[in-house]
């Protein structure tokens, strides 16, 4: 395979600040990149446009299947550009665990969206990344909010893994559901529940606007059973249609009116300066777990042991420990 022709640091970072969406797009290549000499690149790219992001609104949204998040999404970000703003979404796709391929189909399904010049749609695969986001992710929405875009949608793959993880790098969680499809309530992980800024009801039209409101009433009085959220916000509940294009004013003003209350309280930089301090440990761990599986002598004992922990002739605790005090050892 041909290898990609790379431009300098400076080059890449002069495109991005300058809103050059070819630059950005070769950019983020370069940030997905498993190559040693682009991992390098990727560090001088990221420490350069540093002083140019962290002005974006950060919305996470997740849903159960067949709750037409691309829909809305497509539908919704067409109301905030209207609002005068330019929309980055990043959109994870499920890779095979088996092929380890990607539809990477969100363009085709956005395909209006896509076609806005003040948008910018890129998929991703989540490879092995948990809670359906790449684990680029973070890097990606940075390299957008340099190149202008004041506004990232994040999509995760759906409810059903952790989704704590977007929920880690966003500044309002925004959770799609569906009515009218059984116990809705029982559909979905408190956890999932409680980590929701707004809950928007889709579909609410024709036959299923009665089931949607019956559903708001229902979310409403569930959410007033858990504690109040960090910043003392309460969340809401709005219905939907992406097909009437119904409801999309009022989830965009309740994010407005987010931002403005938590900026005002002081939560808004506070949760900005955890969710950082927390992505220098996640890298921390990332980078020591790749070190540790990429030693040479590691992988040796590595096919020892499990074959050891598989027949139980040793406990899986201590050939962990054998594990790493010979990695620690080499690096002492």
């Amino acid at each position: 395979m041909r290898k990609a022709r790379r431009l300098s640091p400076k080059a890449y970072i002069e495109g991005i600040t300058s809103e050059d969406r070819y630059i950005l797009s070769q950019a983020i290549s370069v940030i997905e990149s498993n190559r040693k000499e682009d991992n390098e690149l990727s560090e001088e790219i990221l420490a350069g446009i540093q002083n140019h992001t962290g002005n974006a609104i950060r919305v996470g949204i997740t849903g159960v299947p067949g709750v037409g998040k691309s829909t809305f999404i497509e539908t919704f970000g067409q109301e905030v550009i209207r609002n005068g703003h330019k929309l980055a979404v990043l959109t994870i796709d499920p890779s095979s665990q088996l092929s380890k391929g990607s539809i990477l189909g969100d363009k085709t399904r956005m395909e209006e969206l896509a076609m806005n010049p003040s948008a910018y749609i890129r998929p991703t695969a989540s490879g092995k990344s948990l809670g359906g986001v790449a684990s680029k992710t973070r890097e990606v929405m940075l390299l957008c909010e340099a190149a202008g875009y004041d506004v990232v949608f994040i999509e995760t793959v759906g409810v059903g893994q952790s989704e704590t993880s977007v929920h880690g790098m966003v500044d309002f969680f925004l959770l799609l559901m569906l009515a009218g499809a059984g116990d809705e309530l029982q559909g979905i992980k408190k956890g999932i529940m409680e980590m929701a800024d707004a809950i928007a009801i889709t579909k609410a039209d024709g036959d299923n606007i009665q089931r949607a409101e019956r559903a708001k009433a229902e979310y409403q009085n569930a959410l007033h059973l858990f504690p109040m959220a960090q910043g003392g916000w309460i969340p809401k509940v709005k219905t939907t249609s992406a097909l009437k294009k119904t409801g999309m004013t009022e989830v965009w003003h309740i994010i407005t009116d987010y931002r403005q209350k938590m900026i005002a309280n002081g939560f808004w930089h506070h949760q900005r300066r955890a969710q950082n301090i927390d992505w220098m440990h996640s890298v921390i761990k990332d980078y020591l777990l790749k070190e540790f599986y990429d030693t040479v002598t590691i992988k040796k004992m590595l096919v020892q042991m499990e074959e050891q922990v598989a027949t139980e002739k040793i406990p899986a605790t201590n050939a962990a420990k054998k594990l790493l005090s010979h990695f620690n050892d080499r690096n002492s």
